[in-house]
């Protein structure tokens, strides 16, 4: 690998409307009328140019935790140089182990590997031992109906016609997961994502009465989602497995976990968690000790690609997830095309592919 510094770092945020056929859901206590993200280019010396991405539904605090505080630690440093995230953590504990700092970090590590992986001309698959697969599931991450019978059965079919082999909801009620059971039909892998629904003594009611309906998991069950006290117990208690991680604070979240027995699959986000770096960790550990990692990633950037890559390369097999619905712009959709519930891991150095710069201008935030 070529040796290089960051000469660059810049923090975009977009806004991207999307359309899920029912009105807007909430979010924050307003109507979400878009998707919101930051992508994170890093500029090299040579002018090589690596994308990452970091969770942006507050973008405005992420771009100027990037700007403000990972900028200044990173310029001059080498791209070679795996620690440096973990370095720039470390000095910025002060401002929270969690929060819009990691993740501006999330997508600084993120354009690492992108860029480690175009220096070396290979994808990052191939930095992470060798893909296992070419080929991934993709399973269907609905957006909010509120147990809306109708609009639910409107956007499972137009999911399973669109060939995407397992659903997943994001409601609360056992009567949105009958419906979506009648409407899928008794053989579709359901998954029931509730948002932290629950207090502790509350969940084991619904979400036993939910299984009755045959879902493959339930995510995020229980307020706050760290007592994972509080998820053991219901594990138990109902026998459903459960899926959670994507609210971690930090990745020493998972070995926490994994001790509590609370989690059957685990799911690290790349965009908050710290980036690619951590997430394959966490997947490799969850992994050797008998769980699996079905990474978070319902979003469209470079964090996405990421997740592919490890997806690729993983011991166990498992679906990607993809928010289901139209979008006014997808940023790197193009690269990796669904097709019958399907994508080819991309082939090109890298992550796979960089942002159209014409589109990131008109979406720009």
């Amino acid at each position: 690998m070529a040796r290089a510094t960051i000469a660059s770092i810049e923090a975009i945020p977009l806004r991207i409307p999307f359309d899920h056929w029912a009105p807007k859901p909430q979010f924050a206590g307003r109507p979400r009328t878009t998707l919101d993200t930051v992508l994170v280019r890093v500029t090299a010396d040579n002018g090589m140019v690596g994308w990452g991405e970091a969770y942006g539904s507050f973008w405005s605090a992420v771009v100027a935790a990037v700007d403000e505080f990972v900028s200044p630690l990173a310029l001059g440093q080498r791209v070679d140089d795996a620690g440096l995230p973990d370095r720039i953590e470390r000095t910025l504990h002060n401002l929270g182990r969690t929060g819009p700092t990691v993740h501006a970090i999330s997508g600084l590590d993120i354009a690492l590997w992108d860029l480690r992986g175009k220096l070396a001309g290979v994808p990052v698959s191939t930095l992470l031992g060798g893909r296992k697969r070419d080929r991934i599931a993709v399973y269907a991450s609905l957006l909010q109906y509120y147990g809306d019978a109708d609009r639910l059965r409107h956007a499972i079919d137009k999911a399973l016609g669109a060939g995407f082999p397992q659903i997943k909801l994001h409601e609360r009620t056992v009567q949105a997961v009958i419906a979506a059971r009648a409407a899928a039909g008794p053989d579709v892998p359901i998954m029931v994502d509730t948002n932290c629904a629950w207090r502790p003594g509350e969940a084991a009611a619904p979400v036993a009465a939910m299984a009755e309906s045959n879902i493959l998991w339930i995510e995020e069950p229980i307020w706050p989602p760290e007592d994972f006290s509080a998820l053991a117990d219901l594990r138990r208690a109902t026998g459903v497995p459960t899926a959670i991680g994507e609210n971690a604070g930090n990745p020493l979240d998972f070995p926490k976990m994994r001790a509590a027995d609370c989690v059957d699959y685990v799911q690290p986000s790349a965009i908050k968690i710290g980036g690619l770096t951590p997430l394959w960790t966490i997947c490799t550990e969850a992994e050797a000790a008998g769980l699996t990692c079905v990474p978070h990633s319902p979003f469209f950037g470079p964090g996405y690609l990421a997740t592919i890559q490890v997806l690729a390369a993983k011991t166990r097999e498992s679906a990607l997830e993809r928010f289901y619905c139209d979008l006014a712009f997808d940023p790197c959709g193009e690269f990796v095309p669904i097709e019958a519930g399907e994508i080819a891991v991309p082939e090109a150095p890298g992550l796979g592919g960089d942002p159209d710069p014409e589109l990131i201008a008109r979406f720009r935030a």
